[in-house]
């Protein structure tokens, strides 16, 4: 074992998989949805502010970081970029004024993701005092 990691138990390695999957399969159908603009969706995200025009740059910005996410050595930038871009999904929740659960769903959200890394990855965890 490298000195600048520490030893996992497969049930944790296995339960990060798990929580990294299903965060992932979420996140391509979200970005997905938002690349092919069905009209709920186009309408959900007017309601919200944002213009037609913009659903889908931030769909492939959504896929962008998720892939980055996905490949075992960027996952620790992908985890970052996801947990940016989920904040944004409550500044917007806050300011349109959604009510709770839909302010507090990405933030829920990005403590699955960085779950997933935590309990697979030895170098996320050896910084840990």
């Amino acid at each position: 074992m490298r000195p600048d990691a520490v030893d996992i138990s497969k049930r944790a390695i296995w339960t990060g998989r798990i929580l990294s999957g299903l965060a992932i399969v979420f996140l391509v159908m979200d970005g997905g949805m938002k690349v092919f603009k069905p009209p709920f969706i186009v309408e959900a995200n007017v309601k919200l502010g944002y213009p037609e025009s913009a659903i889908v740059g931030i769909g492939i910005a959504l896929l962008a970081c998720t892939l980055l996410y996905v490949i075992p050595r960027t996952t620790v930038l992908g985890a970052v970029l996801l947990t940016g871009y989920l904040g944004g999904a409550v500044a917007t929740n806050v300011r349109a004024g959604t009510g709770w659960f839909n302010t507090l769903f990405p933030i829920g959200f990005a403590v699955v993701i960085w779950m997933g890394v935590w309990l697979r990855d030895s170098r996320l965890r050896a910084l840990a005092p």
